[in-house]
């Protein structure tokens, strides 16, 4: 298990294979950390599908509007919503999108992440400054590696739950 350094800025996401680790970034992305604290203490993450999974890639999830799998689940909506609180602006900076870094879900609009995010299954440069990161896997990354392929995966893996260690 990783040392956690700043239980408020880190979150523990159980997948079925085991718990990941991540450590938030409040200097880099203050509005982003803050808001996956909010969804996370709302237990609004808890079982949210990987909606979009792209081998050699990224894992996609977060779509609290439409992706609970024990509540209003939607396979075909499921990577369209996010929650009832405002969009995002972005907070691009220099960190790059290497392996384990979680990353902001948008659309064309820069200024319209919500509540979904990616972990990222390598060096994703091509993101740069394209992307708000926000955080980093420091423990588990293995558990993400498992995580079912696909758009979407015929059998989703989920976010069984989501916890600010400071509150676990």
């Amino acid at each position: 298990m990783a040392e956690i350094k700043d239980p408020e800025n880190t979150v523990i996401i159980e997948l079925k294979d085991g718990p990941v680790t991540i450590e938030l970034l409040p200097d880099v992305a203050p509005k982003h950390v803050e808001r996956m604290k909010e969804l996370s203490r709302a237990g609004k993450y808890d079982n949210v599908a990987f909606h979009r999974v792209i081998e050699g890639f990224m894992a996609q999830t977060g779509d609290v509007e439409h992706g609970n799998m024990e509540q209003d689940y939607n396979a075909r909506r499921c990577g369209t919503g996010g929650s009832e609180l405002d969009d995002l602006p972005a907070e691009f900076s220099k960190l790059p999108h290497d392996r384990g870094t979680l990353g902001a879900a948008r659309s064309q609009n820069p200024n319209s992440a919500n509540s979904q995010f990616f972990i990222n299954f390598k060096d994703n440069h091509f993101l740069n400054g394209q992307y708000t990161v926000y955080g980093r896997v420091i423990d588990g990354m293995e558990h993400v590696d498992a995580i079912a392929r696909g758009e979407p995966p015929a059998n989703p893996d989920r976010m069984i739950s989501v916890k600010v260690a400071a509150d676990a």
